[in-house]
């Protein structure tokens, strides 16, 4: 929502368009350094159970991906709020399946060589595969 604001009321009437991903990140920036001193202020459990990740939102390529998606296909204020709230549903959804099966794969056997990170790389890859299943879909009203 804050990048839609931003690009319609700053950076349009400006002529900066070629501004918006440098414009984007320090949005995102913001708006997570200001989550970040709620959660220290008002949520101390969550705020120490998170430590160190929730910084690593900043540099999170999907909340940037999503904001620049709506600026490009030039989607209204509704629609880009939409669109933002469930892209991060969606992003929720596969981190949570994703912890998920790595909890699970956390038990099996596998050889010495699969242990760890090539483990990793081929749960994301298999998850991936199975998101794609949903790529030709339309919503139809």
């Amino acid at each position: 929502m804050v990048t839609w604001l931003v690009n319609e009321f700053l950076l349009i009437p400006l002529e900066l368009e070629y501004m918006q991903t440098v414009a984007f990140i320090l949005v995102i920036a913001a708006l997570v350094q200001f989550v970040e001193l709620f959660l220290k202020k008002f949520v101390p459990a969550l705020y120490t159970a998170l430590g160190i990740y929730l910084p690593l939102i900043t540099t999170n390529c999907a909340v940037l991906g999503a904001a620049l998606l709506n600026v490009q296909n030039e989607r209204s204020f509704l629609a880009s709020t939409a669109f933002g709230v469930f892209s991060g549903l969606g992003f929720t959804l596969a981190i949570v399946l994703f912890a998920s099966v790595r909890e699970r794969l956390e038990y099996a056997k596998f050889p010495k060589c699969f242990q760890g990170f090539p483990q990793a790389l081929i749960t994301a890859g298999l998850i991936a595969m199975a998101f794609m299943g949903f790529s030709g879909l339309q919503v139809v009203w």
